[in-house]
Formats: structure tokens, sequence, C-alpha cells
């Protein structure tokens, strides 16, 4: 995995655009990092939303979850708080509760974010990311409980979990299928170059060793 190190310097940008792998990730740590880096004027994409983790047992988070979902408008509904189910919009609204999204500055940090389930083209062709400083395995301690943010959201009325795992699984056939692909023609390479390597001349041989082409 390439590991992203946020950077602590307000006001600079320093790649084009971040794809995060959110697979493996707390929730709250990596919505931290991640709101930082966008205000800070860095565009972020989240893929695989429904494999971020939550400390806590499902149980409890379910019970956190059905908490929230009573809280509404008293006389009109409609005017909010919405209750979003899928993952992407989940970590959307958490990564949006750390910063003043209200402001000017914060409405255009958020421009700069996007949260998907899954990976989505193009984002499956670019290189993904993982913050270190925000993975479970790092930061949780062993034999604590925690659950899948995919699975809390089926449980709440999240109805795509199927879907996004049969796209999740043509993508990885695909994306291995490529990378055996890879191996076959670097294995290829190789041996043309070893046979052609036995053709020449010693003193070629050493000529081409000597300026590195060997």
């Amino acid at each position: 995995q390439h590991h992203w190190h946020p950077h602590r310097i307000l006001g600079r940008m320093f790649e084009k655009v971040v794809i995060i792998d959110c697979r493996g990730h707390l929730l709250g740590r990596l919505a931290s990092t991640v709101a930082k880096e966008l205000l800070t004027g860095q565009r972020v994409v989240c893929v695989r939303a429904e494999e971020i983790n939550i400390t806590g047992s499902l149980y409890r988070n379910k019970l956190k979850y059905a908490e929230f979902m009573v809280k509404k408008t008293n006389t009109n509904p409609k005017r909010g708080p919405f209750h979003f189910r899928g993952p992407a919009r989940m970590l959307h609204r958490a990564i949006r509760g750390m910063m003043q999204h209200k402001t000017s500055r914060g409405s255009a940090a958020m421009e700069r974010l996007k949260a998907f389930e899954g990976v989505p083209a193009p984002y499956d062709k670019m290189k993904r990311m993982v913050v270190p400083q925000a993975l479970r395995i790092t930061r949780l301690r062993p034999g604590r409980k925690f659950c899948v943010l995919g699975r809390l959201s089926s449980e709440v009325g999240w109805k795509h979990a199927s879907a996004v795992k049969m796209l999740e699984e043509k993508r990885k056939a695909r994306d291995k299928a490529y990378a055996d692909e890879q191996r076959k023609q670097k294995r290829a390479t190789s041996a043309s170059k070893v046979a052609a390597m036995g053709k020449i001349s010693a003193t070629s041989k050493a000529a081409l060793v000597t300026h590195g082409f060997a």
C-alpha cells in the first residue's frame, strides 16, 4: 500500500488530487485528517467507504444511530437533520462536521471532497493511498470491538450493498487480469533480454554493463 502523510503547512497544495482507499481506516480519525487537508486546498477522493471501521460493536453503533434518527425538526421534519444511510454520505457528513461548512472557506473546502462506495472509474486506474495515522490496525488495541460502516449502513436502511459487492468483484477480477498480463510481459522482456545478451560478444557486453544498459 502507498502511504500518504498529510502535510501540516497551511495554504499549500501538494498533489493535484489524492485518492484515499478507506478500507481499514477509523471513521473519526480519517475524517479529521481529510477535513484538515481540504481546508488547506487539497482535493481528496475517498473510495471504498463501505469498508471503513468504527470503534465499538455493531449493536452499540446501531443504538447510537437509532438515537440520531429520532432527532428531527418537530414542526417540519423535511427541514432536517437528514439521516444519511449510505457509507459515502455518512463519511461526507462526518467530515462536514469537522469544519465550518457554512462559511465560504468551509463551503469551498467541501467542494474539494468526493466520496464513493466501491472504486468507480476513473479512480480504479489511479494510485490509491492510505493514511497511516488513521488505520485501525495501528490505532485500536487488539481485542477491542469494532464494526464495518457498510454493515451498519445496511442495518439502518442502505439497500445497495449487494450491488456494490458485485461491482467490486468485477473490478478486482479486471485488476487481477491486468496484473497477470503485466507480470507475463515483464517475464517475456527479461527472457528476451537474457537471450540477446547471450548473442553478443564479451567486449560489447562489458561496454553495455559499464554504461548501465545491462
